[in-house]
């Protein structure tokens, strides 16, 4: 009988414990459900879908960025989601998300997977530390969690493919791949030590090389890879 009520405590914590891992709150609002690509929202994504999508993205970042407790997260407590009639994709201003009814409309393929790794994206921003770090950086840390969780875009650079290290976005992302596997969590630890403010020697302090060596290195070792392919004979 002690064992029986045992067994039920444990499953009481453990209950708790899931409860309270996201007590994070999220809403969705079509303000464009007149316009074509709103009722293309309504249609093929769904407010369900996008908080559910909120909520496991918000867990995906958290267990990325290794932010176990609430002293490692910034403090918010509601995300909110608002599907608008405007141009662009996406942005995010603290802690509310827009996300464009045009570019649902006008998207070709899947949009139901594209929107996805968009709200990972945007997620990103309501919880990475990017205190003065460089807009290319938190871009494409923005990205890195997306390629991470599986929802890469089609039309994305290559590895090696890019101009600088903070050109942002897919090519900055990529470049941070490299990074982290180099060091493990890497990318975890810089978003950490950009609490509070930023510096090119995070890449020094963590990887003991600059930054532009290691994109140097990132870019060589690429077009090596594309040079023995072409010197192979499979590609004409």
């Amino acid at each position: 009988m002690a064992k029986v009520r045992l067994l039920a405590l444990l499953s009481l914590l453990v209950l708790a414990v899931l409860q309270g891992t996201n007590a994070v709150t999220y809403s969705v609002t079509n303000t464009a459900e007149t316009t074509p690509g709103g009722q293309k929202f309504n249609n093929e994504i769904g407010s369900d879908y996008s908080r559910q999508i909120l909520s496991s993205s918000t867990d995906f970042i958290w267990m990325l960025f290794q932010q176990n407790t609430e002293a490692d997260r910034k403090n918010v407590q509601h995300v909110s989601l608002f599907i608008d009639d405007m141009d662009g994709v996406a942005y995010t201003s603290n802690d509310q998300i827009h996300a464009s009814a045009r570019y649902i409309q006008n998207y070709n393929g899947d949009v139901k997977f594209e929107f996805t790794g968009v709200l990972y994206h945007e997620m990103t921003h309501v919880w990475q530390w990017n205190n003065g770090a460089p807009g290319g950086l938190i871009e494409g840390i923005a990205d890195y969690v997306r390629l991470k969780a599986g929802y890469s875009s089609s039309n994305w650079v290559q590895p090696g493919e890019g101009d600088r290290w903070d050109q942002g976005y897919d090519v900055t992302a990529r470049f941070l791949d490299y990074c982290n596997s180099l060091r493990n969590d890497f990318v975890a630890e810089l978003n950490n030590k950009m609490r509070d403010t930023y510096s090119d020697n995070f890449f020094v302090e963590l990887l003991a090389k600059t930054v532009d060596q290691l994109w140097s290195e990132y870019k060589a070792k690429y077009q090596g890879s594309i040079s023995l392919i072409l010197n192979s004979g499979y590609i004409e």
